[in-house]
């Protein structure tokens, strides 16, 4: 079982609907709980940094999604939940993050036409199993006006180019996160899904 993690925010249903089209069983999960007899995690996001870590803190997620974590579960942070997984932000001052990979959050520099919204590509910079079947410059769908800046170049999995040039997919053992919404990139994002949703 796939959980969609629900804190509150994000577009989940899209991404339930996604894997379902796929043959995946995913369930909208609130309860942290829930995540034991669950195969995979995924935490999609359309908020706010620090309101989304509030949400997760008071709804008991952030110790939760970190063991599980921790002990070698498949993860996935879409958008926003790209950005909770690294360690801190700017967006409206400086927020903690989850703390699963070393970085931060950074807003695109000033005269940078912000938010990005619309489709652009990404320049694989590393092997990943998320890239079996998706070519080198596929585009994706964008909507942001932060991107994270891993600690660890290594844990740059594929960059995307505006304005200045950023990391667009992250990854570090079974632990992933993208800034596009792989849900609404049709052919490829759903590519990208199904090889989360194969790992063992």
């Amino acid at each position: 079982m796939i959980a969609v993690i629900d804190y509150g925010m994000g577009n989940l249903r899209s991404v339930q609907k996604a894997f379902e089209f796929l043959g995946y069983d995913a369930e909208i999960v609130t309860d942290p709980q829930v995540t034991a007899r669950a195969t995979h995690l995924v935490l999609p996001g359309d908020a706010a940094f620090g309101d989304a870590m509030r949400n997760l803190e008071r709804l008991g997620w952030v110790a939760r999604l970190r063991a599980e974590v921790a002990a070698g579960k498949p993860f996935l942070g879409i958008c926003v939940g790209l950005q909770l997984m690294f360690e801190a932000s700017e967006e409206m001052g400086q927020h903690a993050g989850l703390g699963l990979l070393p970085g931060r959050v950074i807003r695109f520099p000033a005269g940078q036409r912000v938010p990005q919204i619309g489709w652009n590509q990404i320049s694989i910079e590393r092997p990943s199993v998320l890239f079996d079947g998706v070519p080198d410059g596929s585009f994706f769908y964008f909507v942001h006006s932060f991107y994270v800046a891993p600690g660890d170049p290594s844990h740059s999995l594929a960059a995307t180019d505006y304005g200045i040039r950023y990391t667009s997919v992250a990854g570090g053992g079974r632990t992933f996160g993208v800034q596009f919404h792989p849900e609404k990139s049709q052919e490829r994002g759903l590519r990208l899904l199904a090889n989360f949703a194969r790992l063992e």
